[in-house]
């Protein structure tokens, strides 16, 4: 998902999209394709909307990330799960990822995820992570009791484990894609509804993630690199 405005990177954002910044010398975008790659990832569909043109101009056919990679422009702010339905529109079947593109995992996170998905015969999965934190609004508390998600959006506020921008879904969960009203057409609302028919989501926590959330953050995120 790589169509985001970037509201609270402006004025950067106004000028360049977020999965085209860098951390660590290399565009966001770019270190999250290679870890798909790494993962066993063949086919990715990137969706894309604010400033597209540079987001399909640096990822081009995927040849350079031993990917093939389509691009799907998704025409206003319409929300994470009609992202999803516009990728699946142009040729991705279920069972696969979701992950934004604006973010950077630990190494090999991507990767052991979809393994642990696999392996876990759930309808889904959804990540956590405690570093960061969960911070409401913007990175909501994922509930996890025995290996799986019972709250999508936990108020609990002594909950360290906040949610990560990486989902896997089975094609059990088409039939709840479909039903989502809106816009925004949201993709925690699917999993939310998925959980309340009884479908199991299997929630993964995962490693540190960092991202791009403010403009201080390009310089925080770069520094350790531009000093060696």
């Amino acid at each position: 998902m790589a169509a985001g405005e970037g509201t609270r990177m402006r004025p950067l954002t106004e000028r360049w999209p977020k999965p085209v910044l860098p951390i660590d010398g290399r565009p966001v975008i770019a270190t999250l394709l290679r870890e798909l790659a790494a993962a066993g990832c063949a086919l990715v569909v990137v969706v894309t909307g604010h400033l597209a043109e540079q987001v399909e101009e640096l990822v081009g056919d995927g040849s350079a990330f031993g990917l093939e990679i389509r691009t799907v422009r998704q025409p206003g702010v319409l929300g994470s799960g009609d992202a999803v339905q516009r990728a699946l529109a142009v040729g991705i079947e279920p069972p696969c990822l979701v992950v934004a593109a604006d973010t950077v995992f630990t190494a090999g996170d991507v990767g052991v995820f979809a393994e642990a998905f696999a392996r876990s015969g759930a309808a889904g999965a959804m990540s956590g992570r405690r570093d960061p934190p969960a911070e409401f609004p913007h990175r909501a508390a994922l509930k996890i009791v025995d290996g799986l998600v019972v709250k999508p959006i936990d108020d609990d506020p002594t909950n360290p484990v906040g949610s990560a921008p990486l989902w896997a879904l089975g094609p059990e969960l088409r039939p709840f894609l479909d039903a989502l009203t809106g816009p925004p057409f949201e993709l925690g609302v699917a999993f939310e509804n998925a959980i309340a028919a009884g479908l199991p989501i299997a929630g993964l926590e995962i490693g540190r993630t960092r991202d791009l959330t403010y403009p201080i953050d390009l310089v925080r995120e770069n520094f350790p690199y531009l000093g060696s």
